[in-house]
Order: structure tokens, then C-alpha cells, then sequence
């Protein structure tokens, strides 16, 4: 029985995810992993087939155990892994918490980490691994560090595995979107429109997920949706880093001023 496990699949583009991959047909079972319970038995009612509801804060210790012991416990074949769980925070280094920027590394790093080595363990030949990036792995953001700074290291540790799992015939892709239109803002305390504005242009989690499962069955290290997110990308290979953020401050100046 072919299983395929999303975290962070109680909304946003995890819960795209498990939407995009319900018509797959080597997919016999959902593993829904979040902390909203109410919210994965939702989607659980909505999922042409089974699925098993693991409501788990990944961000705590205790919990990714748990994981690790479903899964020695019930021995699946995991065909596909979806790490769509993470958060972020607008601010500096003065305005986010030290335990929030804590709590940020961990469910962005720690988490992933953790659940890519145990689920690898129970993956087949031909398997897939979608690790939720981010645009933000382009250049450093001010006010936006911590976070995207958990995604560089997922973009990194995530393209290395890719080449350690090539003898066990497993492919790991990194979906590195832009802005995307899911609670991340309310979450990462974006408050008005006028600071949302720099936030643009904002395009729709179903289509980011859709790209990423094309490219994730043809095999492709990196997921990019969009041509202003595919022009950001090759002009931050090209351009100097300071000067992008620079840019990167005039335009959160710029929406502060309007706000």
C-alpha cells in the first residue's frame, strides 16, 4: 500500500498538496500530520481515500517521537513525502521573540530534517521528496532573517540529499515560491494592505502546487512558479547582493510610508 505523507497539511499549500495529489492513483493512503486536528478532519472528509489524522506539534520533540514511532510501528511504503509545515515572522532581530525565532528553526529545520531521515527509511525506489523553499533563499532579508534563513538551509540540505538518495533512485525537488496567497501573513504579523504591498505580485497556492508536482514526476532539484518569480531568481544569481537588499528596504519603506 502506497502511502503519502504531508505535514503542515491543515491549510495553505500543505492542504493544496493533499488536494493536487487526491486524483494520483499509486497514492492508497493520506498521512495528514498538523496541529489543528478539526482542520485535517476537514480535509480528511473532503480526500476520495483514506487517510490517517496525526495531530502533531512538530516543533516539539515529543511529537516528531511519536511520528518516528508510527512509522516503526506500521512499516509503510511512503511513495511521497510533502514537508509543506513552517512559519515565518516579520520583524527584526529587536521585535521577534528569541524563543519565537527558536520556535521558527525548529519547525523549519529541525522538523524537516527530522521527518525527511525517518520517512526515507520507509521510501521505495522511485519515491518523491517536496521540500517547501522559498524565494526568499535568493538574497537576505532584512526583517524577514530568521525565516528566510531556515529556507536557505532547506534548499541546501534539500539539493544535497538529492544526490546522497540517487542510488536509492528517490528524487527531492524544493518548491521555492514567492508570495503566495495563504495564512502565512497572519502568522508572520503583515498587517495592513499598505505593508502587504510589498508583497506582490501574490499568486495562488493551488497553482505553485501544481507546478511542483509536475516538476517534482520530471525529476527537477528546483520548483519556481511564475516569470517574476523565475526573473527574481536569475537576477539574483547576476546582481550583487548588498544591492538587492537594498531594493529589498526601499520597497518596505516605501509601504510603511503609504501605511
Amino acid at each position: 500500500m502506497n502511502i503519502a505523507v504531508v505535514t503542515g497539511a491543515s491549510s495553505g499549500i500543505g492542504r493544496e498538496f493533499v488536494l493536487g495529489m487526491n486524483d494520483y492513483a499509486d497514492i492508497d493512503e493520506f498521512w495528514l500530520v498538523a496541529r489543528r486536528e478539526n482542520r485535517l478532519k476537514e480535509l480528511q472528509d473532503i480526500i476520495d481515500r483514506p487517510c490517517r489524522i496525526l495531530s502533531l506539534d512538530l516543533s516539539q520533540t515529543a511529537d516528531l517521537e511519536v511520528y518516528s514511532e508510527t512509522l516503526l510501528k506500521e512499516k509503510p511504503n511512503v511513495k511521497y513525502l510533502i514537508n509543506a509545515a513552517g512559519f515565518g515572522k516579520y520583524g527584526s532581530y529587536k521585535t521577534v521573540d528569541t524563543q519565537l525565532a527558536l520556535n521558527m528553526i525548529d519547525l523549519n529545520v529541525k522538523a524537516l530534517v527530522y521527518i525527511t531521515q525517518k520517512t526515507v527509511e520507509y521510501m521505495p525506489a522511485g519515491g518523491r521528496i517536496i521540500q517547501m523553499g522559498s524565494a526568499s533563499t535568493y538574497h537576505p532579508l532584512p526583517n524577514l532573517n530568521i525565516y528566510a534563513s531556515t529556507k536557505v538551509f532547506v534548499k541546501h540540505y534539500s539539493r544535497a540529499l538529492n544526490y546522497e538518495l540517487k542510488d536509492k533512485k528517490i528524487r527531492v525537488t524544493t518548491v521555492c515560491p514567492g508570495w503566495v496567497k495563504t495564512e502565512f501573513f497572519d502568522k508572520a504579523s503583515i498587517d495592513t494592505e499598505s505593508e502587504r504591498s510589498f508583497a506582490k505580485p501574490m499568486v495562488k497556492a493551488e497553482n505553485v502546487v501544481k507546478k511542483a508536482l509536475k516538476d517534482s514526476l520530471k525529476g527537477k532539484e528546483i520548483s519556481t512558479y511564475g516569470i517574476y518569480n523565475n526573473m527574481h531568481h536569475i537576477l539574483s544569481e547576476l546582481l550583487p547582493k548588498k544591492l538587492l537588499i537594498n531594493l529589498w528596504m526601499q520597497m518596505q519603506k516605501n509601504a510603511h510610508k503609504d501605511s
